[in-house]
C-alpha cells in the first residue's frame, strides 16, 4: 500500500468520525431544544378537562371552576329562573342562539344539556371582563325595575339573561360562550370534552 493511500485512508475516517461525532452532538443538541417547544405538565393541566361534583349545588345557587385559565359558571336554575326565558326573547340579541358560541347539543332554549344546569365561561363576550351576578329581581340590586334576573358587566353594562343570552342594543356582540362538556354521572360533569371518554 502505498503512503498516499495511507493517509488518504487516514484523512478519510478522521472525516467520517468528526461527521459522525458531530452529528451525534446535533442530534444531542437538538432533542433538548425540540422538547422545550412542547407544552409543560403545567400548560397541558390548565387547558385538561376539569371534573365537577355539583350534588350540593341548591336551585338558584351558582358555583365558579376554573378551565382553561377562565371562570366557568355552573348555575342550578331555579323553576323560577327557568320562566323568565322565553318572556325574554324579544329583548335579546340572539334568542335562538344561532350563532356559535354552544355546542350543538346546547343549542335549545335554555342553552344546555339538563334544562336546570347551565354551564357557561364567565367572560363578557366584548372585551373579556367578567359579569357580576344580579339574581334578584327588580330594582333592588340596583337594575332596572322590570329586571328578571341574570347577570352585568360592570365594565360597559352588557346584561345576560340566565341562559347567557345577551340583551339587545349592549356592547357584548355574542351570548356567553358554552363550553364543551358532558354528564359523567347525575351529579358529576366534564367540562372539557363532549363525550365521556373522548
Amino acid at each position: 500500500m502505498s503512503n498516499d493511500c495511507k493517509v488518504d485512508c487516514g484523512r478519510r475516517r478522521l472525516v467520517v468520525a468528526t461527521a459522525a461525532i458531530g452529528g451525534a452532538g446535533a442530534i444531542g443538541a437538538l432533542v433538548p431544544f425540540l422538547s422545550s417547544m412542547l407544552p409543560s405538565e403545567r400548560a397541558k393541566a390548565a387547558g385538561a378537562p376539569v371534573e365537577v361534583d355539583i350534588s350540593k349545588l341548591e336551585p338558584g345557587q351558582m358555583m365558579t371552576v376554573e378551565w382553561r385559565g377562565k371562570p366557568v359558571w355552573i348555575i342550578n336554575r331555579s323553576k323560577e329562573m327557568l320562566d323568565t326565558l322565553p318572556k325574554l326573547d324579544n329583548a335579546v340579541a340572539d334568542p335562538k342562539s344561532e350563532r356559535l358560541q354552544q355546542p350543538a347539543y346546547c343549542k335549545n332554549e335554555t342553552r344546555s344539556i339538563k334544562p336546570e344546569v347551565l354551564v357557561a365561561v364567565g367572560i363578557c363576550t366584548h372585551l373579556g371582563c367578567s359579569p357580576s351576578s344580579k339574581f334578584k329581581k327588580g330594582a333592588e340590586e340596583g337594575m332596572a325595575g322590570d329586571w328578571l334576573g341574570g347577570f352585568l358587566c360592570p365594565c360597559h353594562g352588557s346584561t345576560f339573561d340566565f341562559a347567557g343570552r345577551v340583551y339587545k342594543n349592549k356592547p357584548a356582540p355574542d351570548n356567553l360562550v358554552i363550553p364543551p362538556h358532558t354528564y359523567l354521572t347525575d351529579t358529576r360533569i366534564l367540562i372539557g370534552e363532549d363525550k365521556k371518554g373522548a
